[in-house]
């Protein structure tokens, strides 16, 4: 089968590093099915991996973790899938990728991809929905319903992939009150197109922006991308007993900066449940399904921004090319070989 990956971390301009290769396709076991991968989105953690993580010497590492696509065969303990379904997933960071015709993933963090949507439109979805679901609900415990929440939620990088549907999530099914940060007039509209009540610019001083709008206090922050530029600021406004989330990897961070008020710090990271396989990892299924159902509703919407084409090395450079420069909005998808 036809895949995409890499032999030693490169610079993303570097000839060799993402290439084409052809490699067995695996067979599926236990709880694993078998996808024929339909189209993929590339994510911030394909560039991260790429940079840090070298395999073997004469082994591929191939990357990818978004994927929609066709269940192809599935493993003697499998239950909730058959051969035929569409599914959309996000695969494990343990394993290898989805950028290769067939994968190899776990049915419990595996949902049912939504029918009204594309698979170029779906693969844009899982990664991100999973990341702000569990940040909105399992980490900062923002109540669902639509009752008045008399509090603000705080989203630095709302353009992003995880912003771009956690504005949706916090703003559909919840009663917060949601704050963005973008800097460039397209990123701003994008959030204010998505549900966000305002959007500020995190380039410049932010309590000043937020006292500005007099909006309910700021209770909760989701802080996506660059938190160590921002969160001493960020400790500045929010409010007492407030609960900070972040996803990233801030070179520095000092929790001490929350202290006096009392504010909680929780990490997100959707790969805790495949990673550590905890009792719980058929949540992702679910959640997803939950996804799904939301977006076949129209509550929902999909956060392609981009189709590079097809899945091959070329674009894929392109892809992470883009990423790594930080200008990136919603989610660059590639489908078909």
């Amino acid at each position: 089968m036809k895949a995409v990956g890499y032999q030693k971390s490169l610079p993303i301009e570097a000839a060799d590093s993402l290439v084409d290769f052809e490699i067995a396709k695996p067979e599926p076991k236990g709880r694993d099915i078998r996808v024929a991968v339909k189209a993929i989105s590339a994510n911030p953690v394909d560039y991260k991996v790429r940079k840090r993580a070298a395999p073997a010497d004469g082994s591929y590492k191939i990357l990818g973790f978004d994927a929609a696509g066709v269940v192809d065969a599935v493993g003697p303990d499998v239950s909730l899938f058959k051969p035929g379904d569409e599914v959309f997933y996000a695969g494990s960071i343990q394993r290898q990728g989805t950028n290769s015709e067939f994968h190899l993933v776990d049915e419990r963090i595996v949902g049912n991809k939504p029918t009204s949507l594309s698979f170029a439109q779906a693969a844009a979805l899982p990664l991100t929905s999973i990341t702000a679901w569990e940040l909105l609900f399992d980490r900062l415990g923002a109540v669902p319903g639509k009752s008045l929440d008399p509090r603000t939620l705080l989203i630095t990088g709302g353009a992003g992939g995880v912003g771009s549907i956690l504005i949706q999530l916090a703003r559909r099914l919840t009663g917060l009150t949601v704050v963005a940060t973008a800097t460039r007039p397209e990123s701003q509209k994008w959030c204010r197109d998505l549900g966000a009540h305002a959007v500020i610019d995190h380039s410049q001083p932010m309590k000043e922006q937020v006292e500005s709008l007099r909006l309910p206090p700021v209770g909760l922050v989701a802080s996506l991308t660059f938190t160590d530029q921002h969160y001493k600021s960020i400790a500045d406004f929010i409010a007492p007993q407030g609960k900070f989330g972040l996803i990233d990897d801030p070179a520095e961070f000092n929790v001490a900066a929350f202290k006096g008020k009392a504010v909680s710090v929780h990490w997100e990271s959707m790969f805790t449940r495949s990673s550590f396989q905890t009792p719980d990892m058929i949540a992702q299924h679910h959640l997803l399904n939950d996804v799904a159902d939301l977006i076949d509703k129209g509550v929902l919407r999909t956060t392609l921004d981009q189709t590079f084409g097809t899945i091959n090395a070329a674009n894929l450079k392109r892809a992470h090319a883009l990423l790594e420069s930080g200008k990136s909005r919603g989610k660059i998808v590639l489908e078909g070989w």
